[in-house]
């Protein structure tokens, strides 16, 4: 475990299982579910990960990329789909720890699967929780990347989201999007977002998080500042504000490109975002 404290703010990491937020408090009080001792982050509604090389969803493990086409293992197997990449499943390397500030560093090799990368973490507890994730192509000319974070905030009785868009995405029973339609973005309590695993696109980049008494501003920048998934399970402790790059398996429906799409980076490109959150 590497532990952050800076202010009011706390936060503990896992640099072995996917770089992993176990813990992140405020004044004491938990801003994220906080993840059981020994739990596996990426199988349990607790804590915060990474998204990289692509976030949600690609139907069938599909990802074409130029000169070819990959088929990742299903990892949601109900829906044959290849979920939130693969940086959430390898250790991360500690470049630099302080009190309140860590760089953490991962390298992908090429190996039997198309993506080469090298990605870089810093969260920051100065002022407010910072994150910000960079991830660098090493490997074939004009790959598609997408990046972005996971976290699942505490929903206690009386939590609240607050965000606008322009755009709500249509899916369909594998939770893969097949239209849009117009919105104003969530304002409001359980009745507004509960059950909802939704993406939304034309996000202004702003989202007013009331966890309880406890409020927060999320505010995201780069390749995160357009599209947010809202993952609000009925009857679930959590609920997900995810700031991401992309709209789910877009790789695969080029017709939703212009609402958000993967980057295509050449050799040595590099594709960031970043997050912050501070008390409202």
């Amino acid at each position: 475990m590497l532990t952050l404290a800076g202010g009011a703010w706390r936060a503990v990491l896992l640099p072995d299982r996917g770089a992993a937020l176990a813990v992140l408090e405020h004044d004491g009080r938990p801003v994220l579910a906080p993840l059981p001792e020994g739990a596996n982050p990426n199988a349990t509604w607790a804590g915060a990960f990474l998204m990289a090389p692509w976030t949600n969803r690609l139907d069938d493990g599909r990802l074409p990329y130029p000169g070819g086409e990959h088929r990742f293992p299903h990892n949601r197997v109900e829906e044959r789909t290849a979920l939130h990449g693969l940086s959430r499943e390898r250790p991360w390397q500690v470049e630099e720890g302080g009190p309140d500030r860590a760089v953490l560093t991962q390298r992908i090799p090429a190996d039997g699967q198309p993506f080469a990368y090298a990605a870089r973490l810093e969260v920051r507890l100065a002022g407010g929780f910072h994150l910000a994730l960079t991830v660098t192509n090493e490997g074939a000319e004009g790959m598609p990347f997408g990046t972005g974070w996971h976290p699942f905030f505490a929903r206690p009785a009386g939590t609240r989201i607050d965000f606008r868009a322009t755009g709500a995405m249509q899916k369909d029973g594998r939770n893969l999007p097949v239209g849009t339609m117009a919105t104003e973005g969530i304002a409001g309590g359980e009745e507004a977002f509960s059950g909802r695993d939704t993406h939304y696109t034309g996000w202004d980049g702003t989202a007013r998080i009331a966890l309880g008494d406890a409020g927060y501003v999320m505010r995201a920048e780069e390749a995160w500042a357009r599209n947010l998934q809202v993952f609000a399970p009925s009857g679930a402790g959590v609920i997900c504000v995810e700031p991401v790059s992309h709209v789910p398996d877009v790789a695969n429906r080029p017709e939703f490109a212009a609402l958000g799409d993967m980057r295509r980076l050449r050799r040595g490109e590099a594709l960031g975002g970043r997050v912050t959150l501070r008390p409202d």
